[in-house]
């Protein structure tokens, strides 16, 4: 597990590759050689998955992760892309017992059945796939723009936006479209319920007080907006990412 600062380059592994982050967030860049391309934000209730020889990059700041690698042959039908998968409480439990076998030690026979275990359990997380990602973007100007918003998200309008990324509203909208694929008022509903992801994994802040912490104007308004991108109402995506549903 490591606290640090790190913005890696492209690369690739020879062996699976599980990304998670016990506090804060993973960015998760999938490689365009693949012909795909995608950034992604990794909080506690996700975690990243990438086959081997997939490309890929990732920066880490001031959090607490951790990278498991798995030999191709202990996940059956490990597919050909990244993937962000939901980390239900048992995958969680795993990950964070993992870390007693560093990568620079032989495995003993306890470490070879547990790692055989999860790798076979591994090839049934990976197809719960999470529809929910908030894209990040390597343009200075709207990367400014993104963590304005993603710090002010209950009060940030967009003209306190364009101040920050020192953009006009037109110049602004055209490249969250271009770049993001969505326009800004998309971008902070997603970086709200986000937040409401996080807040709803784990803690005890009730329902009501998360959805006005993250900005919404009622809880119903937010309840509906949940269930659109997640396809679950706020309760039973509590209670399943908890493990008391």
């Amino acid at each position: 597990m490591i606290s640090t600062d790190i913005d890696g380059p492209w690369h690739h592994h020879d062996m699976h590759q599980l990304q998670y982050a016990f506090e804060g967030a993973i960015t998760l860049e999938d490689g365009p050689l693949q012909g795909r391309g995608g950034r992604h934000l990794l909080p506690r209730s996700l975690a990243g998955w990438i086959p081997a020889g997939v490309t890929h990059r990732d920066s880490l700041h001031r959090i607490r992760s951790v990278s498991l690698l798995l030999a191709p042959e202990m996940v059956p039908d490990a597919g050909d892309r990244v993937r962000i998968i939901r980390v239900p409480p048992l995958l969680r439990e795993m990950i964070a017992s993992a870390v007693q076998w560093p990568i620079d030690r032989n495995l003993d026979e306890t470490g070879l059945s547990f790692f055989t275990t999860f790798g076979l359990l591994c090839s049934k997380w990976i197809t719960d796939e999470a529809a929910f990602t908030l894209p990040t973007t390597s343009d200075p100007a709207l990367d400014s723009a993104l963590a304005f918003t993603r710090a002010h998200m209950a009060q940030a309008s967009l003209a306190d936006v364009c101040r920050a990324a020192g953009l006009p509203e037109r110049t602004l909208r055209r490249r969250f479209q271009a770049e993001l694929g969505m326009g800004w008022d998309e971008y902070r509903r997603r970086a709200r319920l986000m937040a409401a992801i996080e807040a709803l994994t784990g803690g005890a802040r009730s329902i009501v007080q998360i959805s006005a912490d993250v900005g919404f104007e009622s809880q119903s308004a937010f309840a509906k907006a949940f269930q659109q991108l997640t396809g679950e109402t706020p309760r039973d995506f509590r209670a399943r990412a908890n493990g008391t549903g």
